[in-house]
């Protein structure tokens, strides 16, 4: 991998541009893009034209940029969005359609959790969360769950890393965290009440795989009312049971052919994904050519 002088490589100083937009900076120019991601204008110049050309990274007419159309497409194609995302959604609606306020599902990366589906209502209470947005593991209810099933090298980096301060609620100790992260083991759900905002109040389960492992958390923020957490668990678990019943489905490795991968992880009618898999196998084949026109589709 080539590396600058610095010995930094090259892809990590285009990671850094990249992580230099976020939902609060979508737009950003050429001396913002550098100032944020620490780069001389010049070095910051030539790997923004580099993005720019590979579709990573777009030119508006004002000569600001945002990120590209492509890696949209690229994050499309992982597990998260092709698989857990797409078999957990409607049961994530099952939840939001019962409490009305907040559901959402998130992921494990690196020291935070990562929100890869959310469903919201206008009059909701607070939620620091958003698709594609992060909280640290220890500050979210969500975080716990997934961090309880993380190995003790996580917790010691993210304590040693510090423990940020949101509120007066906020975990912020070592032997705090811990005993939190035992508490949610033992009960199988984590609350956290006003830890990122007075007025919320997160529950969260785990969604387990077939291996048994937490693939996910699914969960909930309502209003921080001091109301008994049970019923909202109580609903989740159904959910996340339902959600990994059929992951189990989707991986089951003696199933059909037909009943794995893409057929199992893809919302879509039963013509349409004959039709996308005579198409990945050969566009060029008279099978593939008669289904389009089948369909109505132009060849």
């Amino acid at each position: 991998m080539a590396r600058g002088s610095a010995g930094e490589s090259v892809l990590h100083k285009h990671l850094r541009i990249l992580d230099a937009f976020d939902a609060w900076h979508p737009t950003l120019t050429l001396s913002e893009i550098a100032d944020a991601a620490g780069l001389a204008r010049s070095s910051a110049h030539r790997l923004v034209s580099e993005l720019e050309r590979e579709g990573l990274l777009e030119r508006l007419p004002d000569r600001s940029y945002r990120l590209g159309v492509r890696l949209w497409e690229f994050a499309s194609r992982t597990p998260g969005a092709l698989g857990l995302r797409e078999i957990a959604r409607p049961w994530l609606g099952a939840v939001h359609e019962r409490v009305r306020q907040h559901a959402q599902l998130g992921i494990r990366s690196g020291s935070d959790v990562l929100f890869i589906e959310r469903m919201s209502a206008r009059d909701a209470v607070l939620n620091a969360t958003l698709i594609g947005g992060r909280i640290p593991l220890y500050a979210s209810s969500s975080g716990l769950v997934l961090l309880a099933d993380a190995g003790e090298g996580v917790v010691d980096e993210l304590i040693a890393h510090g423990l940020r301060r949101y509120t007066d609620q906020t975990i912020t100790s070592g032997s705090r965290l811990r005993a939190e992260l035992r508490r949610v083991r033992a009960r199988g759900y984590a609350e956290l009440a006003g830890h990122i905002h007075e007025e919320s109040r997160g529950v969260a389960v785990p969604v387990r795989g077939p291996d048994g492992s937490v693939y996910a958390a699914m969960g909930v923020v309502v209003p921080n009312d001091g109301s008994s957490p049970q019923p909202i668990v109580e609903l989740l678990q159904r959910a996340a049971a339902g959600a990994a019943r059929e992951l189990a489905r989707a991986y089951r490795p003696d199933a059909d052919e037909g009943a794995r991968g893409l057929r199992a992880l893809m919302g879509a009618s039963t013509r349409s994904l004959e039709y996308l898999e005579r198409l990945a196998r050969d566009p060029h084949d008279p099978g593939t050519r008669d289904a389009r026109a089948s369909e109505g589709i132009p060849r």
